[in-house]
């Protein structure tokens, strides 16, 4: 079995909600994510092309994005992407890490900030969709209690949060007496 060391790198920048003005960092990031980040993140192939349309409808529909900033460049990213036709307020999730970054421990940092984001809005219901080789979404979904299940060739998870949980208790797996954490 192969394997890939990782060695620590030093985060050094900020992680924050990317504005209007950050669209051009976000599309240069995503375009520079190698072949197998792009697939994890996309869930399959997206071309340039692909990338800078989605990126341009994404701002233009709200999409909320954190990015991880170093200096002026956009090194990782978590989205969430507003999913109106569900009954209860719902939102899908992505991330992206740039391969130098990545088992560092900044796609659960961006989590925890997507999550408090997401509670910020009320959402009750997140939804993340992947590859079933995407091991590192998956085990990141399974530390804030994703219900996993294998749909179509695809790993579909979903989070229930309550808005009011502190983030921490979710990352532990706490459920508060007063029921706040519902299984999906």
């Amino acid at each position: 079995m192969e394997q890939t060391l990782y060695s620590p790198v030093r985060l050094t920048g900020t992680i924050r909600q990317l504005r209007p003005s950050d669209l051009s960092k976000f599309r240069e990031h995503l375009l520079r994510l190698d072949a197998e980040s792009r697939r994890d993140r996309f869930n399959g192939f997206a071309d340039d092309r692909f990338i800078s349309t989605y990126v341009y409808r994404s701002f233009a529909a709200g999409t909320t994005v954190i990015g991880y900033v170093e200096g002026d460049k956009v090194l990782g990213a978590a989205e969430l992407h507003e999913r109106p036709e569900e009954s209860q307020p719902t939102a899908e999730i992505a991330f992206s890490v740039e391969r130098h970054l990545q088992h560092q421990g900044l796609g659960g940092k961006l989590f925890e900030r997507l999550i408090e984001q997401a509670r910020g809005f009320g959402y009750t219901k997140l939804l993340v969709t992947t590859h079933p080789q995407n091991r590192a979404m998956r085990a990141l979904a399974r530390r804030y209690n994703a219900k996993l299940v294998f749909e179509d060739g695809e790993t579909v998870g979903t989070i229930r949060l309550d808005p009011l949980m502190p983030v921490g208790l979710l990352a532990a797996g706490a459920v508060p007496e007063h029921g706040a954490l519902q299984p999906a």
